[in-house]
């Protein structure tokens, strides 16, 4: 039986604990065999990976010098040294690589020389924040635009990112959108039940920066415990806006009615979701770009039957169909999401019509299954061309 060609994955960090959505991606190839490249491992118990298809690259012991240089004087991406580039061909060389698939857009500069040197093809991934932070600044869109001619796919978790890449000048005809894969069939559809008590179960998932708009989460909480003082809000996840939250649900009165699980495993999720009654998330695009692609919390709580309330923001609305599997508000308009989560929690038909909607939506874009054959059809494509001009 022939061997499985051999596709290339480089991820600086192999796995910050909010990347599962590219574990999942990477652990769903079947027709082709996956190599990690990375320059740091991380989080081996949430994410094992056989040793002999992980390739842990050396840093340079200037890297600190060539940080220095690069964002502090010249404000410009740098590129791999001659030394690194020779490692790099070494390696590829030797695992068989055929494509090589760089995670994510804002780290492909990097890569310029080996994409010019290399006689196999390059993919890059955008996912969110990768498509627009430093982008205005002229010697970073140089560099990107140099990244988008030379590499032979771009991929792109949804159509608003698409748009951007685009208009950072790449050609049209080498973007395709890559959705996000979620395993459905292990996140189980459930109805919910009205609490006899009012106390209703608010929750939302996610790494705690700005982007993710908690601060309106929390805003819009407390409006809706002055109709339902009973309910409760779960935040799952941790980062560096978590003192900042915390001030201001003490502020709000609220600190018996919000929990803090911090970042918990995939069985936690789950068992925080099956208790709740909605999921929120009103994304938000940040002073510095930095914006969603489409949220991996938000697809694992519609594919379990949640109804969502989250902003016209991003990737969002390619998931969520407003009215149908979860309902839609503008960017930082805290009172529009505590009018639409009220209008939720308020409506016994509303809420059955949200959920079933938002997992038929989850099983028909974002399945894994679907994606990753997709996604392996790029890869094949690619190594057909790139055999066929040798």
């Amino acid at each position: 039986m022939p061997k499985n060609p051999v596709v290339a994955s480089y991820i600086a960090d192999f796995l910050k604990r909010d990347q599962l959505h590219v574990y999942r991606q990477i652990m769903g190839l079947k027709e082709v065999t996956p190599q990690v490249f990375t320059h740091k491992r991380e989080n081996p118990l949430y994410f094992p990976f056989h040793i002999r298809r992980l390739t842990v690259l050396p840093k340079p012991r200037t890297r600190w010098l060539r940080r220095l240089i690069h964002r502090q004087i010249l404000d410009e991406p740098w590129e791999m040294y001659d030394w690194e580039l020779r490692h790099w061909i070494l390696e590829l060389t030797r695992v068989e690589a055929r494509v090589l698939h760089v995670y994510f857009g804002h780290v492909a500069p990097q890569f310029i020389p080996l994409m010019k040197a290399w006689p196999h093809p390059v993919v890059v991934s955008f996912h969110g924040a990768d498509a627009g932070i430093d982008v205005e600044k002229p010697r970073h869109a140089a560099k990107m635009r140099e990244v988008l001619r030379l590499a032979a796919r771009i991929l792109c978790r949804s159509e608003s990112l698409a748009a951007d890449v685009i208009r950072l000048g790449c050609a049209p005809e080498k973007v395709l959108i890559q959705r996000t894969g979620l395993p459905t069939e292990e996140w189980a559809y459930a109805e919910r039940a009205k609490p006899a008590d009012g106390a209703w179960s608010i929750v939302q998932s996610c790494r705690f920066i700005a982007k993710k708009g908690i601060d309106l989460t929390v805003t819009a909480f407390a409006e809706v415990t002055k109709l339902h003082p009973k309910a409760t809000l779960t935040l799952i996840g941790d980062g560096p806006q978590k003192e900042a939250i915390e001030h201001q649900i003490a502020a709000l009165g609220l600190a018996d009615r919000v929990r803090f699980t911090g970042f918990i495993y995939e069985d936690g999720v789950k068992q925080a979701l099956a208790a709740a009654h909605l999921f929120v998330h009103p994304s938000r695009t940040t002073g510095e770009g930095d914006r969603e692609g489409v949220p991996n919390s938000m697809l694992e709580a519609m594919a379990t039957g949640l109804p969502i309330v989250a902003t016209r923001h991003g990737g969002i609305p390619e998931a969520v169909t407003d009215g149908e599997s979860g309902l839609l508000v503008p960017e930082n308009d805290a009172a529009a999401l505590a009018a639409a989560m009220l209008r939720v929690l308020g409506d016994d038909d509303l809420r059955r019509r949200l959920g079933c909607g938002a997992r038929r939506d989850v099983e028909a874009k974002f399945d894994r299954a679907i994606q990753t054959r997709r996604l392996e059809a790029v890869y094949k494509d690619l190594m057909r061309d790139s055999r066929a001009a040798l």
